[in-house]
């Protein structure tokens, strides 16, 4: 089988046989996220524990029951993803914690699986009564509880789709970027203020929306769509072109040392990359190893096996 993502309005695996199309057009109304979304209470003692189910269940409906874009998708289009909210504190109907999502795509021709978002946010603080309907209205966000669910599936959206096309995620991420507007309006909410820090939602959306991330969003087109899916086919040209689009990456940290997309990548990526590096010529390691220790100078760990 052999899929293509080309813009937003198309996002359809390319399948033979009239049968194929006609299975097609039946899920033209599938949603675009699989999630799987996961509620840790440990730390919080001698609470309503069916609270928490509650919520998780509601939650997860919420995200996988909506259709959140005009694209078509097909049922196993579905973006996998997880959404885990690991609770610190909960007081009357106030919670505070942090929330970690990972979303996966997969890779033409193979059965790898490639990890397009991973991060964690610790600024996550919301109020929530069991029960209370979780809904979305765009230009008006309720609760900092959606709002920041919503933030975070429409990013999702934006990687996985730039992943096919140059800068084909380009309404989600802006969408994404008009979310942390509205949502800077609400003193009283955290993880959505300029400056607050350089790893919350604002910092994300700027990065992954201001003119310094094009190149970014280049890289990421050209190390998925020309490197990982080209593997396949030809390892030696998918490596090729994942190594000779390292230099954005260099770039990037020119003009932003501290840019979370850097960091972005290194929790998504960094694994990866060196995988890849592992067929390479002794002089490509060395090369790539150099690189690398230059953009993540703290991972020397996870970078050993390019040294061997």
């Amino acid at each position: 089988m052999f899929y293509l993502r080309s813009g937003i309005m198309s996002r359809k695996w390319l399948f033979s046989g009239i049968v194929a199309l006609a299975a097609m057009t039946m899920t033209a109304q599938t949603a675009e996220l699989n999630a799987r979304l996961t509620i840790n209470s440990d730390k919080i003692q001698g609470s309503n524990k069916q609270l928490f189910t509650t919520l998780q269940t509601a939650l997860t409906e919420f995200i996988n029951n909506k259709k959140w874009t005009t694209a078509t998708f097909a049922q196993n289009e579905r973006i996998d993803c997880t959404f885990t909210i690991i609770l610190n504190e909960v007081q009357d109907n106030h919670f505070k914690g942090e929330i970690q999502i990972q979303a996966r795509r997969p890779v033409y021709n193979s059965t790898y699986t490639t990890t397009v978002f991973n991060f964690r946010d610790t600024q996550f603080d919301f109020d929530y009564t069991e029960f209370e309907p979780l809904e979305y209205t765009e230009n008006v966000l309720n609760t900092n509880l959606t709002a920041t669910i919503v933030f975070y599936l429409y990013t999702v959206l934006g990687l996985d789709f730039d992943s096919f096309s140059p800068k084909g995620g380009s309404a989600f991420l802006q969408e994404a970027q008009h979310i942390v507007t509205l949502a800077q309006s609400q003193m009283a909410w955290t993880g959505w203020k300029a400056f607050d820090s350089d790893r919350n939602r604002h910092a994300l959306a700027t990065a992954l929306t201001e003119n310094n991330g094009d190149g970014f969003r280049q890289f990421w087109y050209d190390y998925h769509r020309k490197g990982l899916d080209e593997m396949a086919a030809n390892a030696d040209r998918g490596r090729t072109n994942i190594i000779a689009a390292l230099p954005a990456l260099t770039a990037l940290k020119s003009a932003r040392p501290n840019s979370v997309l850097l960091q972005l990548f290194s929790d998504a990526k960094l694994d990866e990359i060196v995988a890849v590096y592992s067929k390479a010529t002794t002089q490509e390691k060395q090369e790539g190893h150099k690189i690398l220790s230059n953009l993540f100078p703290t991972e020397t760990s996870r970078l050993e096996p390019l040294k061997r």
